[in-house]
């Protein structure tokens, strides 16, 4: 049973929620000017973890078939038959009731939106197959996150808000075309497609780089449009700082620097911009 539920785990990648987590947290506590409450900070946790499980989910789902026949995915839950497909729809169901259970808790306008939010994760998965602008769908996935947080903390849709949604969205598809570089080859010979495939890995890292220096410009607008204290600035600083450090080391001629190391430490991006701005809100 405990193998079983690490399985899980590991098919929606659990981790991965400090990625957006964070900038959800971070899009309530703008929206509410200061601590918007413990009870919708929860459904907020709740809502955001049963989207981005079922989201893992039907991505792993759907490109099955590809992951069996990729080399970096032989240990996957899915590929190697510790998740059936079976178990893999029933988690993507249980997840997604999760979510809308969680947004029922919400302000009202947070269950009208949520179609709306959920549609980018629920075609991302296809993308590929169609486009190499698939990380700018994945990019507005994410950017879903603190959009939700904003509205759940009785936020309005203003400018602030997609100026928040536009750095968060910016960030993550940038670091996906990074990411995607390494399949390049894999992704033609499949008939896939990514930024990479399109315009090649170093014209691709070049266009992620301007993606995350748009990225850190947005935040310190953000700042600087709601008038945060300083705190906040040392988030964009450590942002800008952990960016910086990650295109520094990219090297498109081998991939040993791309670990699991690499990748989680774009985390420190999420969290520090909120904690920065949770703390900003005591200066």
């Amino acid at each position: 049973m405990r193998g079983k539920v690490q399985a899980h785990i590991e098919n929606i990648a659990l981790h991965h929620t400090v990625f957006d987590l964070p900038f959800a947290y971070m899009g309530a506590f703008l929206a509410a000017k200061g601590h918007p409450g413990w009870g919708t900070l929860l459904w907020i946790t709740l809502a955001v973890t049963g989207a981005r499980s079922a989201a893992l989910a039907i991505d792993n789902f759907v490109d099955l078939k590809y992951d069996k026949v990729h080399p970096r995915f032989t240990k996957r839950p899915m590929v190697r038959g510790a998740v059936t497909k079976g178990e893999a729809l029933l988690l993507i169901v249980m997840s997604l009731a999760l979510c809308l259970y969680a947004v029922t808790k919400l302000p009202p306008v947070c269950l009208r939106l949520l179609p709306l939010a959920a549609l980018p994760f629920v075609v991302y998965p296809f993308m590929k197959r169609l486009t190499g602008l698939c990380h700018a769908v994945l990019g507005v996935a994410i950017a879903m996150a603190p959009a939700g947080g904003w509205m759940a903390a009785g936020g309005q849709i203003d400018p602030p808000m997609l100026l928040l949604c536009s750095a968060v969205g910016i960030w993550i598809g940038a670091f996906d075309v990074i990411y995607g570089v390494q399949d390049e080859a894999f992704d033609r010979t499949h008939g896939l497609h990514s930024l990479a495939t399109e315009v090649g890995a170093a014209q691709a890292v070049a266009l992620a780089r301007i993606g995350h220096f748009l990225c850190i410009l947005c935040f310190a607008a953000l700042g600087a449009l709601l008038h945060l204290a300083f705190p906040y600035y040392i988030g964009v600083f450590l942002a800008a700082a952990t960016l910086f450090y990650q295109h520094s080391i990219v090297d498109i001629r081998q991939f040993r620097w791309l670990t699991q190391r690499y990748f989680m430490r774009n985390g420190i991006v999420a969290v520090a911009m909120f904690l920065c701005t949770a703390a900003s809100f005591y200066f």
